[in-house]
C-alpha cells in the first residue's frame, strides 16, 4: 500500500477555502448590486461552496459533487428534517427561557418594513446560505482534511476556520467567535455522524430561520421577517448584543444541548466517498450507531 501524502490533504482544503473567499468578496459586491444584501450573502455562498467543492473534487479525487453527501437517498429527507427540528429547536431554546424569566420581552416596532412576501421568500435564501456554507465548510474541504488526519483533527480545524471567517461580521465578540466556531464543530460532528450533508445543511438552517422570526440578530445581520424584536433587559453576556443570541452564554449552553442531540438522536447513515470504506454499498443507507 503505497504511503500517503501528508501535504496532500492540507494542500487541496486550503486552496478550495482560498478560492471560496476570495470568490465571495470578488462576487459578493456586485450580486448585493443586483439582488439585495441577503442575497448576495446566500446565494453568492451557495455557489461558490458547490463550484469550489466541485472543483476540489474533480482535481484532487475524479469524482463528483454528489460524492461529498449530496445524494438524495431514502433517508436525506428524513436526515434534512430532523436537522431542521434540532436547529430551530435549538434557537428556541436560546430565546424562550430568557423571555420567561422576564429577562427580555417582545415589542412591536411600527413601521418596519415587512411583508407577508418578504417573510415567504427569506427563509428560502437562509436555506441557500446554510446550504452553501455546509458545502463549503463540511463538504471537500473537511471531509478531505479528516481522510487524510483524522475526523476530529479536521473537524476541530475547520470549526476553527468557521468562527474566525465570522469575525468581521458586525457586533462580532470574542464570546461570539468562539460559539460560532463551536456551531462549526457541531456541524462537523453531524457530518460524522450521518456521513452525508443533509443533517448539518437542516441544523443549521433550522437555527438561522428561527432567529429572525424570533425577533433577533442572526451572526450581526437584522433580517426583518415580522414587526416584532426582542427586546432585553439583561446585559450583552445574556443577549449577544448586535451580534445575536450567537454571542451570548445562553447559546453556549445550547451548543452542549445540540451536541448531545446530535449524538443520540435517529438518523440515517450511508456511505461518503471520501469517509467510508469500500465495503459499503454507495447510497445504501443504513442505522446509524
Amino acid at each position: 500500500m503505497p504511503e500517503r501524502d501528508p501535504i496532500r490533504p492540507i494542500l487541496g482544503a486550503a486552496l478550495c477555502m482560498f478560492l471560496y473567499y476570495v470568490t465571495l468578496v470578488m462576487v459578493t459586491p456586485a450580486m448585493n448590486f443586483l439582488g439585495g444584501r441577503l442575497a448576495a450573502i446566500t446565494v453568492t455562498t451557495l455557489l461558490a461552496g458547490c463550484f469550489w467543492s466541485a472543483l476540489g473534487m474533480a482535481i484532487f479525487e475524479s469524482r463528483s459533487l454528489a460524492d461529498l453527501g449530496l445524494r438524495w437517498h431514502c433517508g436525506a429527507g428524513r436526515n434534512l428534517l430532523t436537522g431542521v427540528a434540532v436547529g430551530a429547536g435549538g434557537a428556541l431554546l436560546a430565546i424562550i427561557p430568557p423571555v420567561m424569566a422576564g429577562l427580555a420581552h417582545f415589542e412591536r416596532m411600527p413601521g418596519d418594513d415587512v411583508s407577508l412576501r418578504g417573510a415567504l421568500f427569506t427563509p428560502l435564501l437562509l436555506l441557500c446560505g446554510a446550504a452553501g456554507e455546509e458545502i463549503a465548510f463540511r463538504g471537500f474541504a473537511l471531509q478531505f482534511l479528516m481522510r487524510g488526519y483524522g475526523a476530529w483533527a479536521g473537524i476541530l480545524g475547520m470549526g476553527a476556520l468557521f468562527g474566525l471567517l465570522h469575525a468581521n461580521n458586525p457586533g462580532a465578540t470574542t464570546l461570539g467567535i468562539v460559539n460560532t466556531a463551536g456551531f462549526g464543530v457541531l456541524f462537523g460532528a453531524a457530518l460524522l455522524r450521518t456521513h452525508d450533508l443533509w443533517l448539518p445543511i437542516g441544523i443549521h438552517f433550522g437555527w438561522n430561520a428561527a432567529l429572525p422570526f424570533l425577533g433577533v440578530d442572526l451572526s450581526g445581520l437584522t433580517i426583518k421577517v415580522t414587526d416584532y424584536e426582542l427586546v432585553w433587559k439583561a446585559g450583552n453576556l445574556w443577549s449577544g448584543g448586535s451580534y445575536g443570541p450567537e454571542a451570548s452564554l445562553l447559546a453556549s449552553a445550547v451548543l452542549v444541548i445540540l451536541f448531545a442531540a446530535v449524538w443520540k438522536i435517529p438518523v440515517c447513515r450511508v456511505r461518503a466517498y471520501l469517509l467510508d470504506s469500500p465495503e459499503y454499498e454507495a447510497g445504501e443507507p443504513r442505522p446509524a450507531p
